[in-house]
């Protein structure tokens, strides 16, 4: 009963404030690894549940070992990284019969243990009540002649997560809400509103992406920090839908790949999700989990699975690693599909609505006349907001090549929206020079061209006129990142330094260029970047290049959530302040002071503009050439 005391003590150690939850308490491991190099004692299974209510700890463990005689366990307990206890344990001493003396081969122990009432008096509520306690213990296992010989290491679990379908639903819902909102507001003629509440959910999304590109780093992470990039997967296509997993298994089967099985396997084998405080393991990963071009199978020490980066975010969003490409690709060509047929049945909703009532005729006049070019423009626009996640995925992709047919996908996808941007940069561009040639500003064509305004404006009206080309450094920013976290995957110390570099430039030019519509937005995107900036650092911290004590680094962790959490719910309830406000108000554009581009009378002339053309033709034929818009 000694040891069993002894782990009463230790998760006593992890620290109280806070009252019990009222849901089952517990406390769990799943996974016992090894944590030395050749070492002489490993566990395919190991599975330990901690529950007080009925003062039970039960154990269920295969093992391996080709370890003989009698055994000193120098069992470590670090809570944060901070070693709580250090204690040496004898089976023997402990009457453990299958470990003493120890015996070469394999052995299944599946047993429970009764835990006094003092044990459990002294194990505050917060052990089972703060999310994400990064608790470990590693037990040493020395011969008799005190050389070591083994070292495993369980990580513990209390089952609570900030890890959140509830999160996840209220950042989703709220995005799309706000974008919903915008295009209705566009309908009915508000332009600025829509301008603003637009540039905002886009801004809003971005920085959910970026917490979520944050999360396919390599490096070590602590736990509450990688649970909470989790909730945001979903803005980069990482959405299970489990009818849809077994087609993408069979797609990857029928075309020349490996699909995995980890996730069916799971009752027979152990899975780490790699943490800080399992270094070697981190590094040794590394090399096992390469695969090679005809065998997509995981290698593995021992039956256990090592999981960082992109390959941890698969596995904690339950979607087997080969299958995370195609599963990103699917959600992006459904949710495009998805919305063009919402705006056809929109389109042909109002057509229905003016014949029952003509004098609704005036009501979103531009959507039912342009219709066809705003679906065009609505494509792009859901072409921009997957770029980080088609790029990140497809570059990786290309790195792990899950079967032919998805590489050329991944090939494919990368090509296409790289090219249809750039176009689209191309384009604006061009526009906002002919308009600065002609007009002497570029607003003119940019605003009064419904045309243009309909299929290009997603390029740059959350800008300033003067500054339309601001998306260019916006997509090679987005680039350069992908190309690290897609190609930095067993390189974190790099990833930690070059996110963190790239994302301190991209501040200091958003607060030198202010490219975006007014002092609001930019002012809204430069607290953003400085956010991202913050996290980037933590990250660079993460990588353990500047050798910060451990403890640092857990409270970083804690640091990144406290942050981030408090900053998603200023947004959020911002955004929705500024959606309520722009439906319930009779003249939402009063909120806003007029854009100093002069944009808003550039669209009023949009009916005067084919005018407008017709004299510049003229001129333009006078000196030789032909204006194109």
């Amino acid at each position: 009963m000694r040891s069993v005391s002894l782990f009463g003590t230790a998760i006593a150690a992890l620290l109280a404030l806070a009252p019990a939850a009222s849901a089952t308490r517990l406390i769990k491991s799943t996974s016992l690894q090894t944590c030395m190099e050749d070492s002489d004692f490993s566990a395919s299974l190991f599975n330990f549940v901690f529950t007080p209510e009925n003062r039970t700890i039960a154990i269920d463990i295969v093992a391996s070992s080709t370890i003989s005689g009698n055994i000193t366990a120098e069992l470590t307990i670090e809570a944060y990284g901070l070693k709580i206890i250090t204690e040496s344990l004898s089976p023997c001493d402990l009457d453990i019969d299958q470990l003493c003396p120890m015996k070469p081969g394999q052995f299944d122990l599946e047993t429970s243990v009764t835990v006094d009432t003092d044990v459990i008096d002294n194990i505050p509520g917060v052990a089972y009540t703060v999310p994400d306690i990064d608790g470990t213990v590693t037990v040493s296992i020395v011969n008799s002649s005190g050389i070591q010989v083994a070292c495993v290491e369980a990580n513990l679990s209390n089952g609570k997560t900030v890890d959140s379908e509830i999160v996840k639903w209220v950042t989703a819902v709220i995005a799309g809400f706000a974008l919903f909102v915008s295009a209705i507001a566009s309908g009915l003629g508000h332009s600025t509103t829509a301008a603003h509440i637009a540039a905002n959910a886009l801004s809003l999304y971005g920085y959910f992406q970026n917490l979520a590109i944050i999360g396919m780093c390599a490096m070590t992470l602590p736990p509450i920090t990688s649970a909470w990039t989790q909730n945001f997967e979903w803005s980069m296509g990482i959405i299970k839908v489990p009818f849809m997993q077994d087609i993408f298994a069979w797609y990857i089967e029928s075309t020349g790949g490996t699909a995995s099985t980890i996730l069916d396997d799971l009752s027979s084998i152990s899975v780490l999700v790699q943490k800080r405080s399992l270094e070697y393991l981190y590094h040794a990963g590394r090399a096992f989990m390469k695969r090679s071009n005809n065998d997509s199978d995981l290698s593995t020490i021992s039956t256990t699975y090592i999981f960082y980066g992109i390959k941890r975010v698969a596995y904690k969003a339950g979607i087997e690693i080969t299958s995370l490409y195609v599963t990103a690709f699917t959600m992006f060509i459904v949710f495009t599909i998805f919305i063009s047929l919402l705006l056809l049945l929109a389109k042909l909703f109002l057509e229905l609505i003016v014949k029952m009532k003509p004098s609704a005729a005036d009501r979103f006049g531009e959507f039912r006349t342009r219709w066809l070019t705003i679906i065009k423009g609505m494509m792009y626009r859901m072409v921009l907001i997957g770029y980080p996640q088609m790029t990140v995925l497809s570059l990786w992709e290309l790195v792990e090549r899950d079967s032919p047919a998805v590489i050329v996908l991944a090939v494919v996808m990368l090509l296409m929206v790289n090219g249809l941007l750039a176009w689209a940069a191309f384009k604006v561009v061009r526009l906002a020079q002919r308009s600065v040639a002609i007009h002497k500003n570029p607003a003119f064509i940019l605003y009064s061209d419904g045309a243009a305004l309909n299929r290009w404006g997603f390029v740059y009206v959350m800008f300033r006129a003067t500054a339309y080309y601001f998306i260019v450094p916006v997509l090679l920013y987005t680039f350069v990142k992908a190309c690290f976290i897609a190609f930095g995957q067993s390189a974190s110390t790099m990833q930690g330094i070059v996110l963190m570099c790239v994302e301190i430039l991209f501040l200091v030019l958003l607060i030198a260029v202010k490219p975006y519509m007014d002092r609001r937005t930019n002012i809204f995107n430069i607290i953003i970047q400085s956010v991202n900036v913050v996290n980037s650092i933590l990250f660079f911290f993460f990588t353990g290049v500047t050798k910060v004590p451990s403890l640092a680094i857990g409270v970083m962790g804690v640091v990144f959530f406290v942050l981030n959490a408090a900053f998603a719910l200023v947004l959020l309830i911002m955004i929705i302040v500024s959606c309520v406000m722009a439906m319930l108000s009779k003249n939402p554009e009063l909120r806003y002071q007029p854009m100093r581009d002069d944009r808003v009378s550039f669209i009023k002339s949009t009916n005067q503009f084919p005018e407008v053309q017709e004299l510049e033709a003229l001129g333009a034929t006078a000196r030789g050439n032909v204006p194109k818009y």
